[in-house]
């Protein structure tokens, strides 16, 4: 199946989309390094299965627009989505997606503007309290290394160097022995320009750093830490090395809905569904055809 690309204005942001399919809105959200095209495997199953999929390039990484106000804090990521559900027409019955950064917006939007979403998905990054305690953990702030250099000016001088070889050695350290392809490719065309590598890194910096942060958004960026109250799937994979395993054990005890439930994926890391794409699309598929 052919993805479409196209674009939409969602609050005050442009937003560019692959989207493939017809019926309620499947929102796939993006992380870092990735693109809307790391869910090329997903996009035309969720299409098949009757849903319109849509997977927004995140703010700041083209084609979107990087915004002028400078806000990349997990808060807008989740207000985002929820101005993308409303500019795309969802309704009701939309279920929202999420990898990596896109996994806190997902939880962020689900908690922030219930109404919105049916069913909500998160890879990668964990829900709830989990997170918050890997940072107690050398091991995962060994892991971790890459977030406090990117408060450093340097790293807008490192990471474009060499055709951004430092991206192929965060894929091959986080997905280790898999073969990315032209997945890697993609990722460097939504971060060639110096201003979408910015966008990226702010990211980090709105987080752990400086970064501008608006205070407007502070209910948003709480619902983000929050588990949402809609059924939940959280997917992990047993080799990822940016989120380590150990991470993610206590996450399933925090899952008190009777439809939620977390799931490791053997033989994947950290880009599950490009890694796995059989297995992370028939989990996915099967969760959201649930009552």
């Amino acid at each position: 199946m052919t993805l479409h690309q196209g674009d939409v204005t969602a609050g005050s942001l442009r937003f560019g989309y692959l989207e493939a399919g017809d019926g309620p809105l499947a929102l796939c959200l993006h992380g870092f390094p990735d693109s809307a095209w790391g869910w090329q495997h997903l996009l035309p199953e969720l299409a098949d299965a009757g849903y319109r999929a849509v997977a927004p390039f995140m703010r700041g990484y083209a084609p979107t627009e990087v915004p002028a106000d400078g806000f990349f804090q997990t808060g807008a990521l989740a207000h985002d989505a929820c101005r993308l559900h409303e500019a795309l027409g969802g309704g009701p019955d939309a279920v929202i997606i999420g990898h990596d950064w896109g996994a806190p917006a997902a939880y962020g939007a689900a908690n922030l503007e219930p109404e919105r979403w049916r069913r909500v998905v998160g890879a990668a990054v964990p829900p709830g309290g989990a997170l918050a305690q890997a940072f107690t953990s050398y091991d995962q702030l060994q892991r971790s290394w890459y977030m406090f250099f990117f408060q450093h000016a340097l790293a807008d001088t490192i990471v474009p160097t060499d055709d951004m070889a430092f991206i192929d050695r965060l894929w091959s350290d986080w997905s280790p022995g898999f073969d990315a392809g032209d997945a890697l490719t993609r990722v460097k065309e939504s971060l060639r320009d110096p201003a979408n590598l910015s966008a990226a890194l702010g990211y980090y910096r709105a987080t752990l750093g400086d970064g501008p942060r608006d205070p407007a958004l502070a209910d948003a960026q709480s619902a983000t830490g929050k588990i949402p109250a809609q059924p939940l799937l959280y997917l992990h994979g047993i080799d990822d090395g940016c989120v380590g395993i150990d991470v993610v054990t206590g996450v399933s005890a925090e899952l008190t809905d009777e439809a939620s439930r977390m799931v490791v994926v053997d033989g994947a890391g950290h880009f599950l569904q490009l890694e796995q794409p059989d297995v992370v699309n028939a989990l996915i598929l099967d969760f959201l055809a649930e009552d």
